[in-house]
């Protein structure tokens, strides 16, 4: 009994390291999908239709991308409908696909309900008891996947992962960003900017104010400070040395909490999808650290944005244009907080954690700590 243990375990680890080679160092697609779905000792089909539910070969995704949507069946109502139109577009475009890869811990009537519904969208479904136990164990270690939160891989047609999951960009530009590469990434952030992908919600006027003003947004927990901040930007949007300039700018406060909520979403979803594809600290990246860190320390934040272009991030026009001007006068007024800590929450769950974060403040590599938290309710929280 203990040699045949002995050899299941050594069986277990060289499939484990086999799929590990084949991820990692993929020679086609259909290579990669065969060893992450099919099971040799498991008489269920892989992969079945999700509309149809009849057996699906594999060999037919062959010279297509393929997305691996791997979830629950807890998924939230702001999740699925970023989602439907991905789902839409997927079956429209002939070169892509998805396999939903379904965790279910225990069935119950309204679980198969929720299954049937989105079942019938996918076109194509495998589930996990259908999974080889290495498979289950590298999305679960390597892809960090957890029941409440949803992971999508994307991968090439030759097999290689592209994105380990781009879930962050769904919730941030929804089907816009589709195919979800880093390309596409990076042309939406350099013709929208950061503020033209993360605050629409907040006014839908804004992607169309970026191509040609100056844009404040400012929230924060003091309403006084907010109705202060509102008046001096009146007073500068109406100065006459302003409009003699051409300059237009626009005022933009966040109050309405469901659309705070939103807009901090899509910042942190946003700083995560290019956590997991590059590890050093850019320009997005370091807007959005000092971003977050005002909205951990509980303080009053505004920023000034011109075009695709953050200019200001915080708490005389002569020869110089308004953009020079107001930096120079913003550094001169902001106060010192370098005796306050800045910090950095990143969810375990991101697929690639950074080994360094630099901070947004001094520029000094920050120090790593690991912290635990509970809110007593499924879903992650960056709170």
């Amino acid at each position: 009994m203990q040699a045949f243990v002995l050899v299941f375990a050594h069986s277990e680890e060289e499939d484990y390291r086999k799929l590990k080679e084949i991820v990692n160092t993929p020679k086609d697609l259909g290579e990669v999908l065969e060893k992450i779905l099919i099971d040799p000792t498991n008489k269920m089909p892989p992969l079945i239709g999700g509309s149809t539910e009849k057996t699906v070969e594999i060999s037919s995704l062959e010279g297509k991308s393929v997305f691996l949507f791997i979830s629950g069946l807890h998924i939230s109502s702001d999740d699925i409908s970023s989602l439907e139109p991905f789902i839409d577009k997927t079956e429209k475009e002939e070169q892509y696909r998805i396999i939903w890869i379904l965790f279910v811990k225990q069935w119950t009537e309204d679980l198969k309900k929720k299954f049937k519904t989105l079942g019938s969208k996918m076109l194509y479904v495998a589930m996990d008891y259908s999974l080889p136990i290495s498979s289950q164990r590298y999305i679960n270690q390597k892809w960090n996947f957890k029941f409440n939160e949803p992971l999508i891989v994307a991968f090439n047609q030759q097999g290689k992962v592209e994105c380990k999951n781009v879930i962050h960009m769904i919730r941030v530009c929804r089907v816009e960003a589709f195919p979800f590469s880093r390309t596409r990434e990076e042309t939406l952030l350099k013709e929208k900017g950061l503020m033209g992908v993360t605050a629409t919600d907040v006014d839908s006027q804004i992607e169309n104010w970026i191509k040609e003003k100056y844009i404040f947004l400012y929230g924060g927990q003091d309403n006084e400070w907010i109705q202060n901040f509102t008046k001096s930007a009146k007073v500068l949007v109406n100065d006459p040395m302003i409009k003699e300039k051409g300059i237009s700018i626009e005022s933009v406060p966040i109050q309405d909490d469901n659309i705070l909520k939103r807009f901090w979403n899509k910042i942190k979803n946003l700083f995560t999808s290019r956590a997991q594809r590059e590890t050093k600290m850019d320009s997005v990246k370091l807007h959005i650290e000092k971003l977050i860190s005002y909205k951990k320390k509980k303080k009053e934040w505004a920023v000034l944005s011109q075009g695709s272009s953050f200019i200001v991030i915080s708490g005389s026009l002569k020869k110089k244009d308004f953009q020079s001007v107001f930096i120079e006068y913003h550094n001169k007024v902001l106060v010192p907080d370098n005796q306050i800590c800045h910090h950095m929450k990143i969810p375990y769950n991101t697929a690639k954690i950074p080994e360094t974060m630099e901070c947004s403040h001094c520029h000094r590599i920050m120090d790593t700590y690991i912290s635990f938290k509970c809110c007593h309710k499924d879903g992650a929280s960056w709170a």
